[in-house]
């Protein structure tokens, strides 16, 4: 039962829309804030570039076959099923909320949960640190491109040189900075992970509490219904389930060996809020993004709970697997 339950990180996300519900930031605090925020990302950019070792790099992009899927997967399979959402009724899924959905859709891979269900599933854990890491750096290319062209074709804006800079700026390049210092400061801050989670989740909190605020002021809560955040959470997990089928069949399918098969499902069938929440600031800058940001963190909460009883189940079978063949084995004649 356990594992249906939020975890921290979860909680506290709710906690920040509530208190944002509340007592949101406006004014002169706002702007305070919001400076504050864009630090926080930078100095979260630079982090994963400072963590990210070259040798794991290295030694992934010798798989290629693995993470030419799951970036296919990332950036290709995902964005086609948001449009195909788009046929939907706005009665049923709203506008602003469905642009949400079709956001999510072309973010990258999460990296540490996809790590860690790989891992604890017996999954191919060096190439789940590559292609979660590598789909993180496409993304930042990638997702404003994509946002460009696909919310163009919707009618819902159009591709923007000056926001693909400014997600260059705030956070490629501070990941390019920590990938150049990573030799002489990355294995102190791999060690001192606990450290320094508080930056990793305090400026997803900061950019939730921001847009969120801004939606309050705007009417967020007015504008829609229960019945309209039940369609997303419907969306969410009709998304996940089709991806994760495709993702765990289709790689039976090419051929891939059980621990591949369970880092192509993991890793590519996840989308990261540490990602898309920053992203979403600066692609939308000016706009109220607190429905953008909605159906991500909903996507969230179903991918953690679906994807922990997945690993299980691979776990148990591997475990199972390993103790016949011991049992085997030592039956067997010598």
């Amino acid at each position: 039962m356990r594992r249906f339950l939020p975890d921290t990180f979860t909680i506290l996300l709710v906690c920040t829309v509530i208190l944002a519900s509340f007592l949101p930031a406006t004014g002169t605090f706002a702007g305070y804030f919001g400076i504050a925020t864009n630090l926080a990302v930078a100095l979260l950019f630079f982090l994963h570039g400072a963590r990210l070792s070259r040798d794991v790099v290295i030694a992934g992009v010798l798989h290629w076959r693995l993470h030419l899927v799951i970036l296919l997967t990332t950036f290709g399979l995902f964005p086609i099923l948001g449009l195909g959402l788009g046929f939907v009724p706005e009665w049923i899924l709203p506008k602003p909320l469905y642009l949400g959905i079709l956001y999510l859709c072309v973010l990258p891979s999460t990296v540490q949960s996809s790590i860690a269900f790989t891992s604890m599933a017996g999954g191919n854990v060096p190439a789940a640190i590559c292609s979660a890491s590598a789909s993180n750096i496409f993304g930042m290319f990638l997702t404003p491109l994509l946002v460009g062209l696909l919310f163009s074709v919707g009618g819902h804006g159009g591709f923007s040189w000056e926001v693909l800079g400014q997600i260059l700026m705030q956070l490629l390049l501070p990941f390019i900075v920590g990938q150049v210092l990573q030799p002489w400061i990355g294995a102190w801050i791999r060690a001192k992970k606990t450290l320094l989670m508080p930056v990793d989740r305090g400026s997803i909190l900061m950019v939730v509490y921001l847009a969120f605020s801004k939606a309050i002021v705007e009417g967020l809560w007015h504008e829609f219904s229960v019945t309209d955040i039940a369609a997303v959470i419907i969306a969410d997990t009709a998304l996940l389930a089709f991806v994760l089928c495709f993702t765990m069949f289709g790689s039976r399918l090419l051929g891939f060996n059980k621990a591949d098969e369970i880092t192509i499902t993991f890793c590519g069938s996840k989308k990261s809020l540490a990602s898309g929440a920053p992203m979403a600031s600066v692609i939308f800058a000016g706009q109220s993004i607190g429905a953008i940001v909605l159906p991500l963190m909903l996507f969230h909460q179903i991918q953690l709970m679906v994807c922990a009883v997945i690993a299980q189940k691979y776990a148990a079978k591997t475990a199972h697997r390993i103790t016949t063949e011991e049992t085997e084995e030592a039956a067997s004649p010598a």
